[in-house]
């Protein structure tokens, strides 16, 4: 029916239009992906016709893969968990159905023989070149996986959204609690819980989890008070003991909780003084002193809801603090980011657009300017902006009624207009896109500080932007096309994550060192613990990359990994039947269907089917080229399709369908046995149209892709462009699909908040996707490890009469119809699928036939009589380069074609259905195995070993004294020197603790304050920085005037916990590390401050006019080197 259709030459377009009206649709979408409880059945699969014909040379035969079973595979119905899986070397099968004799005795008869392919020219070279694949990855650092990819439908409710980590463990928030792997485990084996394999964690090391709470967006490590906090969906904070006691496996509990805001917690941090600082939604800030903290974690577990209530109390809104007259100085964007700077005590908040900063200890704003360094004296308060937008098509794609039907070409002028208004639209709405892009592009995603002080943020563009300590900005740097996700700082190096999955490191200067694929999705965080960089993937992947690499640590684990190969991989077997159809609009009865595929499962464990034409029409197709603009896809004839088809395929007790993609015409959907289902998923849907200007879809392609087993395969099916002359027209429309098409989660499944990806990064990966890959030669389609193109290809048979064709064909002499098919001569000379493969066709040509005439004699016999022609075809590539190669990690998926029909009994549509069954061999890492290898080469190799230890140095240092004594307001200069000449040393104070004198004159216990926090009357400045080799530099020591907070917060009187005039002492903790170390050497230095009467009166408004100069904190001064040294203290462990 394909020249009774919408052609793609514009002078056919319209020639013989449906006049029948559009039904109506539903108005959700039908495009799904799906998920029920598992089980198994089998059935006896259908025997197939053989011929014998002579075969041409350039024709390959296929080693035969057979099945080999293991008895020890085994799963149960459990949703959530199954029994940890055996990690023998054994080759098995994936589990087809409970009754193996079955499927033997098909081997036995002989009929699963791999049948000899045509394999076209073209291939190995370029995007059609085999993606490469190892055992160990070649091209980036070696990896520590503490928690491999899990499957996206097994973390539904329970993505992992952040990390943190201390010096012992790595925490973890997740949506429905908290989670947390101590690094003394990571590189055992996953046994789950209870020694039973979590869902999505099989492979994961062990780890520990809480009760269940709301979902965690932040994490923030306090070492002071060996507190891990989180902020939450519900506006609560929680806090975490870091030495939960997990000797039993029941969940762990929250400790200290209070509601902190109405809206979601996004950001946290802890100031220079301890206190907790909050950003929510709307803009909103808040700080809670620590003092009030302190004072609630001290209340037994009954007094719960009262220290709950103190903290509440004492909550400082800062934005309410900076509005006037109902005008506020900051941005009523999402905060975003908020980030401590110890070395000058300020706060950094961030929106979207905007950054505010702040002093730590009064907690003053002290300027606010935009994304371009520019200083803002008052935002605009209106914090929604319109985005109504028009529906200019609504008129237009009306469905007309009977009567306003007209004849002749009225009727069809209307039908083109309404064509070529919805390709308009399409065309219309890409552009507003990419207007709306251009402004998300400069929205801020990131923010670090480095050791030098200057801070860094990243942005939705792939722009990174470097600013000083005050806020201006400084300069740019542009390293990836891709939107920055995360940041993390730690020596001298800075990471960067992004969306495409690409981390990259760069110095402190922003010159990029190196880069490399990270995770098969976006980057979302990293963080820095025991030796490694740490990096979490929206899929909830945690790989740790060796501080040392790239380098020689990386030159060492990779080929002794490799040579334990044997030790981790694992070979399944199984089988994929692919269908396509073109159903010339109509529906079909299930006897066709089953005589299609129902009789064709029995020994499959992948069901794939392709349909064209489900339903055609002006009005369908405009109305599918408007609907696709806004997200919406499928309709009521294509869930029909899908119904009728799951029900041939004892859907709901054998198999399970998966999910689908429609694009008008166009039809994708898969369903998978549910023995193998747990092994399947990550489905990711794609649609291309070549339709009327690239824009509608009775001509394109739509596909699906999946991971099965750990590797990727892709399916597309295809209705390529009609006419017996245009060849170079079906060409361009492969070279277009395959070039173009990108896969993404089905727009009505897309859970932003679930994977943790801002909204600007979506659409930035949305829109740039297919030109970013194309720029870096990545076509998702190259990429996969399996692709099977299928469906109305089109092409025809040339240089042979309507006669000649039936001759032939009466005469099943098919080996010279070959010879005269356009598709094996374009393959032959490499101008489409290029380097794919086809079995031998040995059925009748597929198309033109007259609907519900039966045999052969039901070609087309009207005024036309089209020449038979194979239109319908199946062609795949897998990862062989050659055809000698077998399955291993290094060529992971080897298929073969094993039945190749054509279903010439079905008479409902002028196309016969085929059918294609692939006999699947996969080779596939196990993760938990190599993780224990990783380890063992990680942790005993001397070579390892060595490097570790020369990263580990730390240059002396001195500093000028121990012991330092304050009167009043006193500043005193400390100084720190370097006595390497060659290597620079990071310094950092903190301060360990705080006592008063009592009553009888001696002193109280040290409490440190949170991640030990300076007291407020005491400034240290700068608090952090780089030492130049042979240099020092001085740190001002000085006392601040308490009473210079103010009389009250808030309205609660400040007098009840700020420090009294009492004398105090404090011990300062100067932490000394290397550029690359995790590892400190630590000198501790007193510092007592005592009263005299008169400094006690001192008047608060002089106080006050001292705060002025609070935000210009002085950066480190380097001087010459000093004689007057102090011998280094010996090592102390730092809580």
């Amino acid at each position: 029916m394909d020249e009774e259709k919408f052609e793609d030459d514009e002078k056919h377009a319209l020639e013989s239009l449906s006049v029948e009206p559009v039904p109506r649709k539903k108005a959700h979408s039908y495009s799904h992906q799906l998920r029920t409880n598992t089980g198994t059945h089998h059935k006896r699969h259908h025997q197939f016709r053989h011929h014998s014909f002579d075969i041409p040379t350039n024709l390959i035969d296929n080693n035969n893969h057979g099945l080999i079973y293991d008895d020890d595979d085994s799963s149960d119905g459990d949703e959530d968990f199954y029994p940890y899986i055996s990690t023998s070397g054994q080759v098995f099968d994936a589990g087809i159905g409970p009754t193996m004799g079955d499927v033997s005795d098909n081997v036995n008869q002989g009929q699963q023989q791999p049948l000899p392919e045509f394999v076209g020219g073209g291939g190995g070279a370029g995007i059609f070149k085999v993606p490469t694949r190892a055992s160990v990855h070649p091209s980036r650092p070696s990896c520590h996986e503490l928690r491999p990819h899990p499957l996206r439908e097994t973390q539904v409710g329970k993505f992992l959204r952040t990390i943190a980590c201390t010096e012992t463990q790595l925490w973890a928030g997740l949506e429905c609690g908290i989670r947390v792997w101590n690094f003394s485990d990571q590189y055992k084996p996953g046994m789950g819980i209870g020694e039973r394999a979590r869902r999505g964690d099989e492979d994961a090391a062990p780890f520990h989890e809480s009760t269940n709470t709301t979902p965690t967006l932040c994490l923030m490590v306090d070492s002071g008070s060996r507190l891990i906090w989180s902020g939450h969906k519900d506006g609560k904070i929680r806090s975490w003991k870091m030495d939960q006691s997990n000797a039993g496996e029941s969940p762990f509990k929250e400790g200290l909780s209070w509601q902190a805001h109405r809206g979601s917690v996004l950001s946290m941090v802890m100031s220079s003084y301890g206190d907790i600082w909050s950003g929510s939604e709307g803009g909103n800030i808040r700080v809670w002193p620590w003092e009030s903290v302190e004072k609630s974690l001290s209340l037994s577990p009954e007094e719960k809801h009262m220290a709950a209530l103190l903290v509440e109390r004492s909550s400082i809104d800062l934005r309410s603090q900076v509005t006037i007259n109902g005008v506020c100085n900051i941005s009523s964007s999402d905060v975003k980011c908020l980030l401590s700077d110890h070395i000058r005590a300020k706060v950094w908040a961030a929106g979207s657009a905007s950054f505010s900063l702040w002093d730590a200890r009064t907690r003053e704003l002290l300027k606010v300017y935009n994304a371009e360094g520019q200083i803002e004296n008052r935002v605009d308060m209106s914090s929604v902006q319109d985005q109504a937008t028009e529906d200019e098509m609504n008129a237009k794609f009306v469905p007309k009624s009977k009567k306003e039907k007209s004849q002749g070409s009225g009727f069809l002028q209307r039908s083109r207009n309404a064509i070529m208004g919805a390709a308009e639209a399409v065309r219309r709405v890409a552009t507003k896109g990419a207007g709306a892009f251009a402004e998300d592009s400069k929205k801020t995603e990131a923010l670090a500080i480095a050791a030098d002080g200057m801070i860094w943020s990243g942005c939705s563009n792939g722009l990174l932007v470097q600013w000083d300590g005050n806020g201006n900005r400084l300069q740019d740097f542009h390293h990836h096309p891709c939107a920055v996700l995360c940041l993390c700082i730690h020596g001298s190096r800075i990471w960067v994550g992004y969306v495409s999955g690409m981390v990259q490191m760069l110095d402190l200067e922003g010159n990029l060192l190196a880069g490399w694929v990270a995770h098969n999705g976006p980057v979302v965080k990293m963080v820095v613990g025991d030796n490694y960089l740490f990096s979490l993937a929206t899929h909830g992947g945690i790989r740790g990359w060796s501080l040392a690499s790239p380098g020689p640590i990386d030159n060492i684990i990779r080929p002794e990994l490799a040579e334990k190969e044997h030790l981790y991989t694992r070979k399944e077997n199984f089988r994929i039947l692919v269908g396509t159809w073109n159903v010339g609009q109509g529906r079909v009865s299930q006897e066709a269907l089953a005589a299609w595929l129902g009789s064709a499962v029995s020994d499959v464990g992948i069901v794939v089917v392709g349909l064209q034409e489900v339903e055609m029409g002006a009005g369908f197709l405009a109305m599918s080229a408007a609907k696709e603009t806004v997200g919406l896809e499928g309709s009521a004839m294509g869930q029909w399709w899908q119904d009728a088809i799951g029900k041939a395929l004892d859907e709901g007790s054998t198999f399970e369908r998966v999910g689908s993609r429609q694009l008008a015409a166009l039809l994708i959907a898969i369903w998978v046995r549910k023995s193998l289902r747990k092994h399947v998923g990550d489905l990711d849907v794609g649609a291309v149209a070549c339709g009327l200007g690239r824009a509608i879809g009775n001509k394109g392609g739509v596909g699906l892709r999946l991971r099965v087993f750990d590797r990727i395969m892709c399916f597309v099916n295809c209705h390529l462009a009609a006419h017996l002359d245009a060849v170079n027209r079906r060409n361009a429309d492969f070279d277009h699909i395959y070039r173009t098409m990108s896969f993404t989660r089905s727009s009505n499944l897309l859970d932003n908040a679930a994977v943790g990806v801002s909204s600007a990064a979506q659409m930035l990966r949305g829109t740039n996707a297919a030109a970013i890959n194309s720029d870096e030669g990545k076509l998702d389609l190259a990429e996969a490890d399996m692709v099977i193109f299928f469906g109305d290809f089109n092409y025809r048979l040339f240089g042979i009469s309507y006669d000649e064709a039936r001759d032939f064909v009466s005469q099943r002499s098919f080996d010279w119809l070959r010879e005269r098919d356009q598709l094996r001569a374009e393959m032959k000379s490499g101008k489409v699928f290029q380097g794919m493969r086809e079995a031998i066709i040995r059925f009748p040509p597929t198309y033109k036939f007259e609907r519900g005439k039966p045999g052969l004699g039901g070609y087309d016999s009207g005024e036309k009589k089209r020449i038979p022609a194979w239109c319908d075809r199946v062609l795949y590539r897998d990862n062989r380069s050659s055809t000698t190669v077998e399955c291993s990690l290094g060529c992971p998926v080897v298929a073969s074609i094993i039945q190749y029909e054509g279903c010439m009994e079905v008479t409902e549509s002028d196309h016969k259905p085929v059918r294609c069954k692939f006999d699947v061999e996969l080779a596939h890492i196990d993760r938990s195995v190599r993780r224990q290898e990783f380890g063992n080469i990680f942790q005993n190799n001397d070579r390892i070993k060595s490097i570790l230890e020369e990263l580990h140095y730390i240059p002396e240092t001195d500093v000028s004294t121990t012991q330092i004594v304050l009167q009043n307001q006193d500043t005193f200069s400390l100084k720190i020197s370097n006595r390497s000449r060659e290597d620079k040393v990071l310094f950092q104070l903190t301060c360990c603790g705080q006592s008063a004198a009592k009553e009888d004159g001696q002193a109280s216990e040290y409490h440190p304050r949170g991640s030990f926090g300076f007291p407020r009357w005491l400034e240290v400045t700068p608090a952090a920085g780089i030492i130049k080799p042979d240099q020092a530099a001085e740190i001002l020591v000085r006392h601040e005037d308490s009473q210079s907070l103010g009389d009250s917060v808030d309205g609660i009187p400040q007098s009840w916990w700020s420090e009294d005039t009492r004398e105090k002492e404090v011990v300062l903790m100067i932490r000394i590390k290397s550029s690359q170390s995790t590892e400190a050497r630590t000198h501790q230095v007193h510092v007592r401050h005592s009263f005299t009467p008169d400094a006690v009166r001192v008047n608060s408004k002089n106080s006050r006019s001292n705060q002025g100069s609070s935000h210009h904190r002085s950066a480190p001064k380097h001087v010459g080197n000093t004689s007057n040294k102090v011998k280094d203290h010996q090592n102390i462990r730092v809580p």
